[in-house]
């Protein structure tokens, strides 16, 4: 049986898309840099739409100031999807920093770190062991 979506969760994918695209061609700001739409969440009402949003540099005061520089900017952004998407009420949207990127990156960068060194603690125990049976 098929998977049932609710319209929030549809009407969430279609705003992610065009945020996205709008986010790339037509939204010019000089304080915003390469901005990555990764979810967007609906409130049941349509009311509301939480953006969950990354920046290609993580530094916590320009992150700052992008997500002020975006909300400044969603009365404008929101005209331009809502031309784009047939919705009788346009959600107003929240902007929020998604740290999961920088985080997952951070975990593999970490977990690459540890199995080099198991890997290098095994090439050394093994050479040991070599050493060992030859005597």
């Amino acid at each position: 049986m098929a998977k049932q979506y609710s319209r929030a969760s549809r009407i969430g994918q279609q705003l992610q898309r065009e945020l996205a695209m709008a986010m790339q061609r037509d939204v010019r700001d000089a304080r915003l840099g390469m901005v990555t739409v990764n979810e967007v969440e609906v409130s049941r009402d349509m009311g509301y739409a939480k953006v969950f949003v990354t920046f290609l540099n993580d530094d916590e005061a320009e992150v700052k100031a992008q997500i002020e520089a975006l909300i400044e900017l969603a009365p404008m952004i929101r005209t331009l999807i809502a031309g784009r998407v047939k919705l009788r009420v346009m959600p107003e949207l929240r902007f929020q920093y998604d740290r999961s990127l920088v985080d997952g990156i951070n975990m593999a960068t970490l977990v690459g770190k540890v199995r080099a060194e198991d890997n290098a603690k095994i090439e050394k125990f093994g050479r040991d062991d070599e050493d060992e049976g030859q005597e």
